[in-house]
């Protein structure tokens, strides 16, 4: 079984989320973030006076896999998210060795 983090801009979403679904992932956590990377923000103008903002809005897709094969979910979340501009996002890639559901105690694959 394996964790795949996905950050990427807040209007990418819906595209991430229909090109997932189509190649069979079934279940998804989303959290709405604030984070900076190589972009260290962005200069924005209220009423004329510039200020710095220095953590831009981003979303965090949490999946775990264990039969759609992880190349397949990061070829596509690379396919959908890549604009080839600063902050298009980072993906993680983690090994989980357990997934327990609460509700009836299954554990592994069938957990999920």
């Amino acid at each position: 079984m394996t964790k795949i983090e996905i950050i990427t801009r807040s209007n990418k979403f819906e595209d991430l989320k229909e090109a997932l679904s189509q190649i069979g992932v079934t279940g998804m956590t989303v959290t709405q973030v604030l984070g900076c990377g190589m972009q260290k923000g962005i200069t924005e103008y209220y009423r004329g006076v510039p200020y710095e903002t220095n953590v831009l809005p981003k979303v965090k897709v949490e999946i775990v896999v264990c039969e759609v094969p992880v190349e397949l979910v990061v070829e596509t979340a690379k396919k959908i998210l890549n604009t080839g501009r600063v902050g298009d996002g980072k993906i993680f890639i983690y090994d989980v060795s357990n997934v327990i559901r609460i509700r009836t105690g299954e554990e592994g694959k069938d957990a999920l």
